[in-house]
């Protein structure tokens, strides 16, 4: 995992990926090393259920590290998007009803 601890305050909440658990990321190990196109993003739960998701650059001078606030339904169509699932959807998003196509 290739996440940065970071805390910030995004409208009037703290966001922490330290005290947060992580969900999803688009970042995986192609058995040399992690696949990163140079950017990575990671989507978090934090412990009292907002969502959130961290940037990380391999580009010197980039705001590395950046947190987003996400809605839940933001937070869904991102995780739907990523790659790795840290957590099944049922566990990354308990109480979000998934109906059958």
């Amino acid at each position: 995992m290739h996440t940065l601890e970071v805390e910030q305050i995004i409208g009037g909440k703290r966001y922490n990926t330290e005290t947060a658990t992580l969900i999803a990321g688009d970042d995986y190990w192609d058995g040399h090393n992690y696949e990163r196109r140079n950017t990575n993003c990671f989507l978090f739960r934090s412990r009292n259920g907002s969502y959130f998701s961290q940037h990380r650059s391999q580009w010197q001078g980039a705001d590395d590290g950046a947190l987003t606030a996400h809605t839940q339904d933001e937070a869904i169509r991102l995780y739907e998007q990523l790659r790795e699932k840290r957590l099944p959807f049922e566990a990354a998003f308990p109480g979000v009803k998934v109906v059958d196509a």
